[in-house]
């Protein structure tokens, strides 16, 4: 593949916000930080970055995140315990988090929004295109997303957004998209965004799921966006603004997404996410596919 515009390096992970739908367990504990079978939802989405080439992870948290940058640090106390025990296996668990990448942190102190939080990015980002990956957005390894789209902005600049097709009716829950179909299976030119439509009022059921690369020129027009639904700075306006106007920061594309995702930002899809991802691993699922089978059959 010829590569012609600047290689993606950076990841931004917006993680900053108060978790409300899972109370009481949020209360002090960061949503990103509920376990995910036996590993922090957030550690799936830096490995997911990592994966994908971009070992330079920014996390945009707040107050009350200090799980977060604990967790992708070292823990010499735990770690020397390991050690003396000899449990190899867990103590290479332990260490895997902080030898994942180069983390940072900065803090949106004023939760104003997805929008909002991208734009407390701008110091570390700079003038280069960036990959946002959203936390409550689990995808498959097996299924990789993030190439996908970086391989797509090589090819044509601008910004890439994750889109899946959804049920017509459930329009209004997601940011959500004008498409024009390209002569790349998959690959869609996005000519407009509206955020969380009214289902009669939706341009197509091509839903914005949580993975962007951004061109840099988001951050000015982010700086110039005005607060909309719910009073925030939606990031969706200003990837309206880049759609309708491309000689502002190149194209605008859709990859639409057809592998598999975990919701986590849902309560019940939470739950699915732990069962699928338990069913499938070598270490668990015969066992605990043996008693979700019984479980179903026997005793609902």
């Amino acid at each position: 593949m010829t590569q012609l515009h600047p290689v993606i390096k950076k990841a931004v992970i917006p993680a900053a916000g108060l978790g409300t739908r899972f109370l009481p367990a949020t209360k002090a504990t960061p949503k990103e930080m509920l376990p995910v079978v036996d590993k922090p939802a957030i550690q799936y989405v830096v490995e997911e970055a990592v994966s994908a080439g971009l070992d330079d992870v920014l996390m945009i948290t707040g107050r009350n995140k200090r799980a977060l940058e604990d967790h992708f640090d070292r823990n010499y106390e735990l770690e020397s315990a390991l050690i003396a025990k000899g449990d190899d296996d867990r103590l290479k668990k332990v260490q895997e988090s902080s030898d994942l990448a180069t983390m940072h942190y900065v803090r949106q102190g004023d939760p104003r929004g997805l929008g909002h939080a991208v734009l407390c990015a701008e110091p570390h980002v700079g003038d280069e295109p960036f990959a946002v990956l959203l936390g409550d957005d689990l995808i498959d390894p097996r299924d990789p997303l993030l190439r996908q789209m970086t391989d797509v902005h090589a090819r044509t600049g601008g910004t890439v957004i994750a889109l899946m097709e959804v049920d017509p009716a459930n329009v209004h829950l997601y940011g959500c998209a004008a498409v024009e179909a390209t002569d790349e299976e998959d690959v869609v030119r996005i000519t407009g965004l509206v955020e969380k439509p009214d289902p009669a009022d939706a341009p197509s059921n091509y839903a914005v799921i949580g993975r962007y690369v951004l061109n840099p020129a988001i951050f000015d027009i982010l700086r110039e966006t005005e607060p909309g639904r719910g009073g925030e700075i939606q990031l969706t306006d200003g990837l309206q603004k880049l759609a309708a106007d491309e000689t502002v920061g190149g194209p605008v594309h859709g990859v639409v997404f057809r592998g598999r995702r975990y919701d986590t930002g849902d309560r019940g899809d939470y739950l699915r996410a732990i069962v699928r991802l338990a069913c499938e691993r070598e270490d668990l699922g015969p066992e605990f596919r043996t008693w979700l089978h019984r479980y179903v059959t026997e005793e609902m």
